[in-house]
């Protein structure tokens, strides 16, 4: 049963169950090692879908009406490091971004993603997938893939918590705790693009496979692309005001960029679908707090022989003198 289409807004789609193109080969192989999901045998017309308790659907429908990100207007207790573009609009996003444990208190929470959006007057159109640790929506304090979505009605969604995102791979979900092999570090290859011939935005992880798609009738402002794509790391603080760490907890170190979280390949799709580097147009760093997050924007290659095109590194401890 596909639960994301008894969304009210879906009941005229026709499900797409792969994309146009395919993107789930990549010229940019860095040689690491990816998220390790567990392989789900699924029967023949089914998908795997993490079970919801009603405990889970309210957290999730209460803590999405609040997720913050690069389009809001006002986020107290919300911190946010990385790079994003918004010149001209753009059909999709890609990144290599490594995946980190941290101790999260059971009010902070610490993601890391890309992005796309588009936003006009009051109204903002939103989509972003990565890693998350945030023990107020998932119940715990471990590591999980998610992804968000905010629509024309102004309602926001993670994962499947609610209708919406349509899941098609019977192998990969959208949303799970990941494993962390011991001595290893884990990488995440994700892909958000807008489908050239349906209009859909769908989620692939790189190298795996498609993971599903929101469907274009979600939103009203992403028809044409987003005038906005981006990725980077976004704490949200406690009601005391402590900040959480973001990244691997570790500020940038310009000449050891092994050793901070890093966004690595990032990569868009112009209006015609064709892919360059992130930076092949003007890009905005943001940094709202210096004092605990840092964020470096690559000049150099390292674990040669192996390249990684356009890549910040940004992270930092948090603490208690972070902000608003």
């Amino acid at each position: 049963m596909q639960s994301g289409l008894d969304h009210p807004l879906l009941k005229n789609h026709t499900i797409q169950m792969k994309p146009s193109v395919s993107r789930t080969e990549s010229k940019s192989q860095i040689g690491i090692n990816r998220v390790q999901k567990q392989i789900i045998p699924c029967p023949d017309g089914t998908i795997p879908v993490w079970r919801n308790t009603k405990e889970y659907i309210t957290k999730a429908q209460d803590l999405a009406d609040k997720h913050v990100h690069p389009l809001s207007d006002d986020s107290p207790g919300t911190h946010i490091a990385g790079v994003r573009s918004h010149n001209g609009l753009n059909r999709g996003v890609e990144a290599w971004f490594n995946v980190f444990q941290l101790d999260i208190a059971k009010d902070h929470a610490s993601y890391s993603s890309i992005y796309i959006g588009s936003g006009s007057n009051n109204e903002i159109n939103f989509i972003s997938a990565g890693w998350m640790i945030n023990p107020s929506l998932f119940g715990d304090g471990r590591t999980w893939t998610y992804g968000f979505w905010k629509g024309k009605d102004g309602k926001g969604c993670y994962n499947t918590a609610c209708s919406g995102f349509v899941h098609v791979s019977q192998t990969i979900p959208i949303v799970q705790p990941i494993d962390f092999p011991a001595g290893n570090t884990v990488w995440l290859h994700y892909s958000i693009h807008q489908d050239k011939n349906t209009g859909n935005w769908w989620l692939t992880e790189v190298g795996s496979g498609d993971i599903g798609y929101w469907p274009k009738e979600l939103f009203n402002l992403l028809n044409n692309g987003a005038n906005m794509v981006g990725a980077g790391g976004t704490v949200q603080a406690s009601d005391s005001g402590s900040s959480p760490p973001m990244g691997n907890g570790q500020f940038p170190n310009a000449n050891r960029p092994e050793r901070s979280a890093i966004f690595a390949n990032i990569e868009v799709l112009d209006s015609n679908y064709k892919q360059h580097k992130m930076n092949y147009v003007p890009t905005e760093v943001i940094l709202d707090s210096p004092k605990c997050y840092g964020l470096t924007i690559g000049k150099k290659f390292f674990l040669r022989p192996n390249k990684l095109g356009f890549y910040f590194n940004y992270g930092g401890l948090g603490g208690n003198s972070c902000g608003v």
